[in-house]
């Protein structure tokens, strides 16, 4: 495994901030870096836990861990099956156990983030989650308890597609689901979808409706989302993840949270709309806080940083708070 490359051939990260760390036979790929001490002001300041979204990778966390990392130590992983992290085949609800397949899911990512915090940054923690990211930082956040100090949300994905939420879809995609379902079981089909997903054009024509102003849309955005998708096994994530058609959703974990959950979005975000999140933070006692950014898209953090970073900031110390 490598670790994404920058379009000139140098790195996002500096090596020095690179880490690996092994999980249940599989090799997980992060990157950290802690404020030097005692200089740094903030020493005493949790650290932070950035956790990427579907397709994405650590280094979508490009333009806000160094910025964050002046005041406390700042964690960006590869969630296993992306980035530089190990890619294993997928195994669906009912096929059977092999030993090398995994259930892709909520569940397998929330453990994986909950012994991260436990084994390698070994003390309570605030995570922020972007898209499905979002809803790994729940889960996460249920099983580290008091470890799990606060979570921020940045546009969380609200998973319109899961069986739970079928009556809300047009007549014609109830009728289809049976179908559907058959379908995207399918690793020829699945191959075949990734592969076409899987290129410069198509990604950036994605792009181009996730980051609505056109802010942060670059030949480093796409060569660090296209290299992890073109390494061996990376279609298998892909396969595991569209066949999620009953998994955690994140009103059921915001109402199991006792919080602090805090919510920043893109109010043009395409995919996960803000009336919707408006809607959490009126029904949940864990939402503390809603903020909306005019004009941003689904990844507000890597489309205009310097809008959300002081938003980061200024949260992050209320997490630090007793």
């Amino acid at each position: 495994m490598t670790d994404t490359p920058l379009t000139d051939g140098g790195a996002v990260f500096p090596t020095d901030w690179l880490g690996t760390w092994s999980w249940q036979g599989q090799t997980i790929s992060y990157v950290s870096h802690t404020p030097a001490a005692p200089e740094a002001e903030g020493g005493g300041a949790l650290p932070v836990l950035l956790i990427h979204g579907f397709g994405a990778c650590k280094e979508h966390w490009r333009h806000n861990l160094p910025a964050l990392a002046g005041r406390r130590p700042v964690y960006a992983i590869d969630l296993v099956g992306f980035g530089a992290s190990s890619k294993p085949p997928s195994r669906l609800e009912d096929e059977p156990v092999d030993g090398l397949a995994l259930r892709y899911g909520i569940d397998l990512w929330a453990d994986q983030v909950a012994a991260f915090v436990r084994e390698v940054i070994g003390t309570p923690v605030q995570l922020v989650g972007n898209s499905i990211g979002g809803v790994v930082a729940l889960a996460a956040a249920a099983r580290l308890g008091d470890d799990g100090r606060q979570v921020i949300l940045i546009d969380c994905a609200q998973r319109s597609l899961d069986d739970r939420r079928l009556s809300e879809q047009p007549p014609l995609r109830r009728i289809g689901r049976p179908l559907l379902k058959r379908l995207v079981r399918q690793r020829w089909l699945t191959g075949r979808l990734f592969r076409w997903v899987a290129n410069p054009g198509v990604i950036r024509r994605v792009l181009g409706a996730a980051y609505p102003s056109g802010g942060g849309i670059d030949d480093q955005l796409v060569q660090l989302l296209l290299t992890p998708a073109r390494s061996p096994g990376a279609d298998e994530s892909f396969r595991g993840f569209i066949n999620l058609f009953r998994d955690r959703l994140a009103p059921d974990l915001l109402a199991e949270l006792p919080g602090p959950v805090r919510l920043l979005w893109g109010e043009a975000d395409p995919w996960e709309p803000v009336a919707e999140a408006r809607r959490w933070a009126g029904a949940f006692a864990a939402v503390s806080d809603l903020r909306i950014l005019s004009g941003l898209g689904h990844c507000p953090h890597d489309e205009d940083p310097s809008r959300v970073n002081p938003v980061l900031e200024e949260w992050l110390a209320l997490g630090d708070q007793p």
